[in-house]
């Protein structure tokens, strides 16, 4: 009966071990979902604005308006083009040791380029 005693402690210690390494891999991927959303909203609201700049709806330059509204939304634009009308962007979003990457295109419907 000796032998015995202590044994439910090393099991839940390895219990709580598991538990917490459990949601140390959950916090990381629910971080990793967040960012790749904020990168993802930030490259469509930097595209419209590339294309309002390009149709004249708001005055500027349609990279450096879409660069100025992915700061302002936690990004970094990586890529502008433009092509006619439409205009497409890629930013992306550091939080800490993580990143991510979006790429939004914006313009008129159909357009083949």
């Amino acid at each position: 009966m000796a032998a015995d005693t202590g044994a439910a402690t090393v099991v839940a210690v390895a219990i709580l071990g598991a538990v917490v390494a459990l949601a140390v891999a959950v916090v990381g991927v629910l971080g990793a979902s967040v960012l790749a959303q904020q990168a993802a909203n930030a490259a469509d609201a930097s595209a419209l604005a590339a294309a309002d700049a390009l149709s004249g709806a708001i005055a500027g330059e349609p990279c450096v308006v879409a660069g100025r509204l992915a700061s302002r939304n936690g990004a970094t634009v990586v890529t502008c083009s433009v092509d006619g009308p439409t205009a497409l962007i890629s930013v992306v979003v550091e939080g800490g040791p993580l990143s991510a990457t979006a790429t939004a295109r914006a313009g008129p419907p159909g357009w083949a380029g």
